[in-house]
């Protein structure tokens, strides 16, 4: 009982916890979107020079783990004379990093693409950049959303890391009132529990909006049906 009672007290401070959160996440992910879809069209229609950087962007911001990412934005902030902000640096790592990931799931939908549409946008004489914007895009958008419901999950799980800089998320809050309780196991599964409802929630109205904004004639996983 006395575990239940210190979780009680605790959950408002974790849940407002849960807004840092997923202030991080949700502007991770739209850092991620920007840059990644832009990469990712790099990576099908550019020329061999603008890939290879490409690569060498995605090579770094995967091969490094998220923990030594935080460290060096951190350090880089400082040594640019930036305002040292955790909240800010979580923001711009998680999102750079994301960009990397965001941007195989858009080369992935936009090659599942029938490279005939291309080519039927040229005969019509539209130039590459309309035919992308207008007809690429829109349909490798909607093929993203289940890599993408995939991608805000990996981000939240990722996101409890950026309590070391400081950010008040909800591991912060979490770690302060278990230091101070000693109720470690209870304030921790909590925290879980929590991480575990906003999964769960945005996956679902992601899976919705998938439903919705489904293509005739492809699958979910971007494939064409038979």
């Amino acid at each position: 009982m006395h575990s239940l009672s210190v979780v009680i007290g605790a959950l408002p401070s974790i849940l407002s916890g849960s807004l840092v959160t997923l202030g991080i996440v949700f502007a991770a992910l739209g850092i991620g979107f920007v840059l990644g879809l832009s990469l990712a069209i790099v990576q099908v229609y550019g020329n061999a020079w603008q890939r290879a950087l490409v690569h060498v962007y995605i090579w770094f911001f995967r091969g490094f783990p998220i923990l030594v990412l935080l460290f060096l934005g951190y350090g880089l902030f400082v040594a640019l004379g930036l305002p040292v902000k955790p909240f800010l640096i979580s923001c711009v790592v998680l999102g750079l990093t994301s960009t990397a990931y965001q941007s195989q799931i858009f080369r992935g939908a936009i090659l599942s693409l029938r490279p005939g549409q291309m080519q039927a946008a040229r005969a019509l004489g539209m130039r590459d950049g309309q035919a992308i914007r207008s007809i690429v895009i829109p349909q490798a958008l909607r093929l993203s959303i289940p890599g993408w419901s995939n991608e805000y999950s990996i981000l939240l799980k990722d996101s409890a890391i950026c309590f070391v800089l400081g950010t008040q998320d909800i591991m912060a809050r979490t770690a302060f009132a278990a230091a101070r309780t000693h109720e470690h196991l209870a304030l921790y599964a909590a925290a879980g529990a929590v991480y575990l409802v906003l999964t769960l929630i945005i996956v679902k109205l992601l899976a919705k909006l998938e439903q919705r904004l489904h293509i005739p004639g492809y699958t979910s996983a971007g494939g064409e049906t038979l």
